[in-house]
């Protein structure tokens, strides 16, 4: 008997071969195994800034850096 293709479909898409499917999971396993063994970078403790003193006669306004950021924005 001859042999007749079973699906015209079967015959375009590309088989997947064993050896194909296990270097592929082998592959994501090493870059898991990679993923835990980096060291993770702890983020750094930033130094406590003290606030500056209340004024002793109260207008608490000062002009501050973010402040001058907002005067500029607003210019036209």
């Amino acid at each position: 008997m001859n042999k007749s293709p079973r699906n015209p479909s079967e015959e375009s898409r590309p088989s997947l071969k064993r050896r194909t499917l296990f270097a592929g999971a082998s592959t994501v396993g090493a870059l898991a195994a990679a993923a835990t063994l980096i060291p993770r970078v702890a983020p750094e403790e930033t130094a406590a800034v003290e606030p500056k003193p209340a004024p002793v006669k109260g207008g608490g306004y000062s002009l501050s850096d973010h402040v001058k950021q907002y005067y500029q924005t607003t210019r036209i």
